[in-house]
């Protein structure tokens, strides 16, 4: 019967039946979850083979650490093994697979060492290429143990910079392979998927995408990225942090720091204004491969395609840029998010012509019920006459004069149809080209400079392309859906409602009412408009229709 071969810095007392075990920690790590070579189990085993075989008892104490790399993440830094070291006084020794299980390096193995010296422990690598290597620093004066892991750990680092040079090197490589995905986090709106013939490709995210299409169908109505981000938070849709989370089952939510250094841990994030206008603005939407620097080119001076199944076409990209063109930095430009009264916006002051705002009665006032009135006080302006109406009678006023005029219609969609314009990509590639240009000369090495000529004649050819392209205008489509406008207004809400009256355009001017003491509302302080074409010409034919039925 052989025996593997026991490497020590200073041999441990032979186990014998009868003595006390030595408390162990068994320690595994994994970086990629898929790896089969490295399972959990496998290590695990192993460890409890070289504790069998040095009397060390594990009983529950095990740290298990999946998903971590140890080129990123030092021994204390990981979740489950970092908690254990903070308890020195509850084991005795700690035992790893491999000594790549442990470090990747000589500055975290120097670290791992001088504390299990400080806390006098054991160190034990079940397996290596000379067998066990059992490392007892419970012996501070002993130099042997502090030697031999120096050069494990050498050799660690070594095969570490190895790695990463290979893994750099195949993900350069990947970087202009059409279709090819280098395996890291896809941008929000896809999802990695096996590609034909080998490797990894980008799919879209049905449930991401439908979030995308929602955001920019709203956009369209001209609502800002604020309050779409309001809606979305309200309404629990993951943030897209959140979403990959979530499909790599975990939790949602981590940790995150302010300005003053402090780390916070969040149950959830929320979408915000600048990460959803950068998603919206990014190539990565037109299934284009990107880098920090602008996107993967080909050698004619196209873009490189991660995907097959874009979530935009170029015309509905820049359709979404031009919307976001007027949006201002802070996106506030949409009424407050706490109103939902169905006439704000609609609502108006005959005297000054601003929009009336909502009021509430306040704890000294003698008014009861709520009211629009004209908002020029609040807005640090005078009002000649300023107007107010009593939110009821308006509401009862609109909702009676709009279903009848147009609640016989049929429920309509606009569709905007984007044009295209290669002036934008135009600009982008120019820029991209001239920043090339500056350049020029400063390659030293005959093959740099080849590569420099072939990046500027590829960009020139796209630029020849792009210019030989047409530009066409956008266009809108009004679709008739099977449901009238009444049936529409009975079963949404006072947001929905306000709604359908802005994309008709209702307005009415509200004139300031007499003196005295009225019980209901005045139609002659009352202007209505309905500025929409489409909707008053359909107002016109259901009129004509009731006139002829009589």
């Amino acid at each position: 019967m052989t025996t593997k071969p026991q490497v020590s810095g200073t041999s441990p007392t032979p186990f014998v039946a009868g003595m006390t075990p030595m408390r162990g920690l068994s320690v595994l790590r994994l970086s990629v979850l898929t790896d089969e070579t490295t399972s959990p189990e496998r290590q695990r085993a192993a460890n409890r083979d070289a504790g069998s075989a040095l009397g060390i008892d594990f009983s529950d104490r095990e740290a298990v650490d999946l998903g971590v790399s140890a080129s990123k993440t030092t021994p204390f830094e990981r979740p489950e093994l970092g908690e254990w070291l903070k308890r020195p006084d509850d084991y005795d020794a700690l035992v790893f697979w491999r000594i790549d299980r442990a470090v990747r390096s000589m500055d975290d193995m120097h670290g791992l060492s001088q504390w299990a010296r400080d806390h006098r422990k054991m160190i034990v690598i079940a397996e290596g290429p000379g067998g066990r290597l059992v490392l007892d620093f419970r012996n501070p004066l002993d130099p042997m143990a502090q030697l031999m892991v120096t050069l494990f750990a050498f050799a660690a680092q070594m095969e570490a910079q190895s790695i990463r040079e290979r893994v750099l090197g195949a993900q350069s490589a990947m970087r202009t392979m059409p279709l090819r995905w280098r395996g890291s986090k896809p941008p929000y709106g896809y999802l990695p998927a096996p590609l034909e013939g080998g490797g990894v490709t980008l799919v879209q995210d049905k449930e991401a995408v439908a979030v995308v299409e929602r955001i920019i169908k709203e956009l369209m109505k001209g609502k800002t990225l604020s309050a779409i981000c309001a809606e979305l938070n309200e309404a629990k849709i993951p943030s897209p942090r959140d979403h990959w989370n979530l499909i790599q089952g975990r939790k949602t939510g981590g940790g995150v720091g302010n300005s003053v250094g402090e780390k916070i841990t969040k149950d959830r994030f929320k979408w915000r204004h600048g990460a959803l206008k950068k998603l919206l603005t990014a190539e990565n939407l037109l299934g284009w491969k990107m880098t920090d620097s602008g996107p993967v080119r080909d050698s004619e001076g196209a873009p490189v395609m991660a995907t097959r199944e874009p979530i935009l076409t170029r015309e509905e990209f820049d359709a979404v840029g031009a919307l976001l063109k007027d949006e201002n930095a802070d996106g506030m430009k949409w009424f407050r998010r706490d109103s939902v009264a169905m006439l704000l916006r609609v609502i108006v002051c005959d005297a000054c012509g601003e929009n009336m705002s909502m009021g509430r009665p306040s704890a000294n006032s003698k008014a009861i019920s709520e009211h629009y009135r004209c908002g020029s006080w609040g807005r640090g302006e005078r009002c000649p006459s300023p107007s107010s109406v009593k939110r009821e009678w308006a509401e009862e006023y609109v909702t009676e004069r709009f279903l009848t005029a147009v609640g016989g219609m049929r429920l309509t969609e606009t569709r905007h149809i984007p044009g295209y314009d290669p002036q934008p990509e135009i600009d982008a590639t120019t820029a991209e080209y001239e920043a090339h240009m500056a350049e020029q000369g400063q390659q030293t090495s005959k093959a740099a400079q080849g590569a420099w000529k072939r990046r500027a004649t590829a960009l020139d050819a796209r630029l020849a392309e792009l210019e030989t392209r047409e530009a066409r205008p956008a266009r809108t489509e009004v679709i008739q859906l099977n449901m009238t406008i009444a049936e529409a207004w009975r079963d949404t809400d006072d947001k929905g409602r306000r709604d359908m009256l802005r994309e008709a355009g209702v307005t009415i001017r509200i004139r300031r009412a007499k003196r005295g003491r009225v019980f209901k509302l005045n139609e002659d302080r009352v202007v209505w408009n309905m500025g929409n074409e489409f909707f008053a010409q359909g107002a016109q034919e259901l009129q004509g229709i009731a006139v002829g039925e009589r």
